[in-house]
């Protein structure tokens, strides 16, 4: 089947749906118009869907001969960034863009369906389409699972993420940990206030909150094995209210980034250890808030064969291409640790055109071009994994 040419067809209108998005952003929790726009499209398909966590959407698309189950997901979530792109298609909302590709996620999706629901009598087996919101603050994904069960109904979990990191024209992906398992934590320190001039009779939240900062780099460079990856980042501090007054309180927030399991998992001990023990040397007291927001994103070894295969079915062998995990969190994680999966980030940057910008920064933007080739991805797999 040659899914290419069938998806002719579709590229002008992925590319402008793209746009509308992009032009109507909406944050985590409140992409309304987002899935309005997204169920309209599905009911002139005849599509039926469920919908979750509000604005969630799970679209089903059954085949002609029964047989596994594989999900689909686009998140659907724009972020807090006021662009400055000057394009025709620039964010209609002050203070809100997608800044990281979701726009074209649901896009591409949408492109999918179309393709997968006019071959539907070509596939063996069923293909669930999840648009989910909230990605961005990490919650979308586990509240669709704990709303539907999602995870108990599918054979194999799919995502693509449009990354700038890669060039138009190429994918990266490779099986093992591709993105970071995501903590973050909010640490309230309680001393004793008082005079500047007389520290004795007091205990310096500052001076214990600067303590637990550096304290806290020793679980990187001492307590986790150097082959392994930890990140601990405070970037926020405050602490005190006038020169000569002593802290008696202070507040750090920060966050911890993971690849590994092993090292995830003992991430709340650590904290904990190295904290209250701090606090205690100093003579005060600490309460610790942790949400742990995403595990490690881990590519199954066999989805990642059957994708690679995909790639180079629809592009040939040199649109595979190897990129570095990254340390950026991605709440589909929930998905890969339940059932075998994987997510490829498909490329989108193009700097002879100046579209290079990073992920997250108000000039973000994509080479179009990337569209079709998730597009294509999106139904290729689909098909690919449902006969393997």
């Amino acid at each position: 089947m040659d899914i290419k040419n069938i998806s002719k067809k579709y590229k002008d209108y992925v590319i402008e749906k793209r746009r509308y998005f992009h032009m109507n952003p909406e944050p985590s929790f409140c992409e309304f118009n987002t899935s309005k726009v997204i169920k309209e499209e599905l009911d002139k398909l005849s599509i039926p869907y469920i919908v979750s966590a509000e604005t969630g959407i799970i679209a089903t698309i059954k085949g002609k001969e029964n047989g596994k189950t594989v999900l689909l997901r686009a998140d659907m979530d724009a972020l807090e960034v006021c662009e400055k792109n000057e394009v025709s298609y620039k964010s209609q909302k002050d203070g809100l863009m997608h800044a990281c590709g979701h726009d074209g996620h649901v896009a591409m999706l949408l492109g999918a369906a179309h393709i997968l629901n006019e071959i539907k009598e070509e596939i063996k087996g069923e293909i669930k389409l999840l648009f989910q919101p909230a990605e961005e603050i990490a919650t979308g994904a586990k509240k669709i699972i704990e709303e539907t069960n999602i995870t108990d109904q599918i054979d194999s979990a799919f995502a693509i993420h449009l990354w700038q990191g890669v060039p138009v024209g190429k994918v990266s992906l490779e099986s093992g940990a591709r993105m970071a398992a995501a903590d973050m934590f909010k640490i309230k320190i309680k001393g004793k206030s008082g005079h500047g001039s007389m520290p004795h009779e007091t205990v310096d939240a500052a001076l214990t909150a600067a303590a637990v900062l550096m304290n806290l780099q020793h679980l990187v460079s001492r307590n986790t094995n150097p082959l392994d990856t930890l990140v601990i980042t405070i970037g926020k501090m405050e602490a005190g209210t006038r020169f000569n007054v002593i802290a008696g309180e202070a507040v750090l927030e920060g966050t911890a980034r993971s690849f590994s399991k092993e090292v995830w998992e003992k991430i709340p001990e650590q904290l904990e250890r190295v904290i209250n023990s701090t606090c205690a040397a100093y003579g005060a007291t600490a309460e610790i808030e942790l949400n742990r927001a995403t595990p490690p994103l881990v590519n199954d070894e066999k989805i990642s064969e059957i994708l690679k295969n995909s790639v180079e079915k629809l592009y040939g062998a040199e649109a595979v291409t190897k990129y570095e995990k990254t340390p950026g969190g991605e709440d589909f994680a929930y998905f890969t640790q339940k059932v075998p999966g994987a997510l490829a980030f498909v490329g989108i940057r193009n700097d002879e055109k100046g579209i290079d910008a990073p992920h997250h920064n108000e000039k973000f933007d994509m080479d179009e071009r990337g569209l079709e080739i998730g597009t294509n991805l999106y139904v290729q797999f689909a098909l690919d994994f449902l006969n393997s």
